[in-house]
């Protein structure tokens, strides 16, 4: 098994903030976090030494949001749409390979 207990861990801010500040949940970010985790277990890529995708609160990256974060690499990607989620998870979750086009330094 890898040494992380994941594979990959995945997170989603799905922040929300009060008075209309600019968040991630505007981008129905809990909505494509509950896509992606659909997909991963349509494929049976989901548990132990495998992905896990979870949602985080404010991740503090909001002007480049929406956004999610993959470990145990750290790699940061926003998306807009489900194609965008489509992407990450094939290149990177089932490729291993970074999608350079979505990712934030």
């Amino acid at each position: 098994m890898h040494p992380s207990y994941y594979r990959y861990h995945i997170f989603f801010c799905t922040n929300k903030r009060s008075g209309g500040g600019s968040c991630c949940q505007q981008y129905q970010a809990e909505e494509m976090r509950d896509y992606l985790k659909k997909r991963t277990k349509q494929l049976d890529i989901i548990g132990p030494g495998k992905v896990r995708v979870n949602i985080a609160g404010c991740m503090d990256r909001c002007k480049q949001g929406p956004v999610l974060v993959i470990y145990p690499e750290a790699i940061w990607y926003t998306w807009k749409t489900k194609a965008d989620i489509d992407e990450i998870l094939n290149t990177h979750l089932l490729g291993q390979q970074i999608v350079t086009r979505l990712q934030i330094l």
